[in-house]
């Protein structure tokens, strides 16, 4: 009898153990057994699309026009509004023809451009903690991908002029991500004005994903990394209508920037997909020209779940967690409390789901920097939320933590 074949994917074993999906398994097995766990792990928005956007879609899938293949790059109309979203909200003109395209979900976008334009040898700069993706990605790719420490106490430019003094060959890509996840870190236009002249002192192409660009609080308006002058000659942007439209299911993103990686991305496409559905992009076509209410509505609900989870964890007494409010993003990104920072953020996620019975992503499955933190994502309502913090402060407390007890980064 014959022996049975062996399957050896070169790309698969380069490939790091997803960490977050223990605690996603230990999930749903719990749920399995009849637990109630309130999930605040995976960033999945439980907002509704808003309706005349469904109807859009509905009415639009009725149509047999929009029942055949479309266009990988985003059909004309949506280009063109995608154009619009931009010289609204950051006062930038774009071509819908060469700096502008669509794709399914800013995650697909991504990852395509990076697996269009590196390959075997080509160094990509990424910063640590991210976003599995951004480093997935390069790995995926064939890239050698080297971590760049994103923290709250140092400067991120200076660490990365130590990481490109300490890397050979040069490297090729300078990969970010602000408002930041999971760190929710914000920056101002002067830090891209920063990034943009170093990626140009190093001939850096910039991959800037900005899936949060609507999604701030308290007066924060994130700025596009298209804003500084000359930014178009190295840089790419990629941006979502998931969290501000709340269109996670439906797949929406786009891209826009350099000519030449808009090309880039738009020749890979048209190997490998025939663009959103048709139908889908005509209702996103009506979600960047329509009313906006819907996108500061929904970054209201999240500031209120923000402050609903860090208000009520921090109010003094026994199980007391202290954690800074951010400005972006619809994650909260907590130090572990000291006394409990030593069984690592895993092991701590894993005890918050069994104990307090809520899931958690742990820091160190978005690099080795985000260990001693762990993610929440405000995708529960409000009354949720705070049957989260009742069980996870009794289980801080039956840990001895108190209103006194300092956090992992204090």
């Amino acid at each position: 009898m014959a022996g049975r074949i062996r399957h050896d994917f070169d790309k698969l074993n380069r490939l790091p153990p997803y960490i977050l999906s223990e605690v996603i398994n230990l999930m749903m097995s719990a749920r399995r057994a009849g637990e109630d766990i309130i999930d605040l792990g995976m960033g999945n928005p439980d907002l509704p699309t808003p309706p005349h956007v469904v109807e859009k879609i509905a009415e639009a899938a009725r149509n047999p026009r929009n029942h055949r293949y479309s266009a990988s790059r985003g059909i004309p109309n949506l280009r063109a509004a995608i154009c619009e979203w931009y010289e609204r909200r950051h006062s930038i003109e774009l071509d819908p023809d060469s700096e502008a395209i669509a794709v399914i979900g800013a995650k697909e976008g991504f990852s395509h451009f990076v697996l269009m334009t590196i390959g075997p040898g080509d160094v990509v700069l990424c910063a640590d903690p991210a976003y599995p993706i951004h480093q997935y990605s390069v790995i995926i790719a064939g890239g050698d991908l080297r971590h760049v420490p994103l923290t709250p106490d140092t400067d991120f430019i200076a660490n990365l002029e130590q990481a490109i003094a300490r890397t050979w060959p040069k490297p090729k890509m300078l990969i970010l991500s602000y408002p930041h996840n999971p760190t929710t870190q914000v920056v101002d236009l002067a830090f891209f004005e920063r990034v943009v002249d170093f990626a140009r002192q190093h001939d850096l192409m910039i991959v800037h994903d900005f899936a949060y660009a609507e999604l701030c609080f308290e007066g924060y308006e994130p700025p596009s990394i298209l804003e500084v002058p000359g930014a178009k000659d190295l840089a790419i942007e990629f941006t979502s209508l998931s969290k501000s439209h709340s269109m996670a299911g439906w797949r929406v993103g786009f891209a826009a920037g350099n000519k030449d990686m808009i090309h880039a991305l738009a020749r890979i496409k048209s190997y490998l997909d025939y663009g959103i559905p048709q139908a889908i992009q005509i209702g996103a076509i009506v979600a960047l020209r329509g009313p906006q209410d819907v996108v500061r509505e929904n970054a209201e609900e999240y500031r209120l779940r923000r402050d609903t989870l860090i208000d009520g964890l921090g109010q003094p007494g026994e199980g007391a967690w202290k954690i800074d409010k951010p400005l972006g993003t619809m994650f909260v990104w907590a130090p572990i409390p000291e006394l409990l920072v030593s069984m690592g953020s895993l092991e701590f996620a894993k005890r918050l789901l069994l104990e307090a019975k809520v899931a958690v992503s742990p820091g160190i499955g978005f690099g080795q920097t985000g260990e001693g933190y762990v993610r929440f994502s405000l995708i529960e309502n409000r009354h949720r939320i705070r049957q989260a913090v009742r069980g996870i402060r009794r289980f801080l407390r039956e840990a001895g933590v108190s209103a006194g007890s300092p956090s992992a980064e204090s």
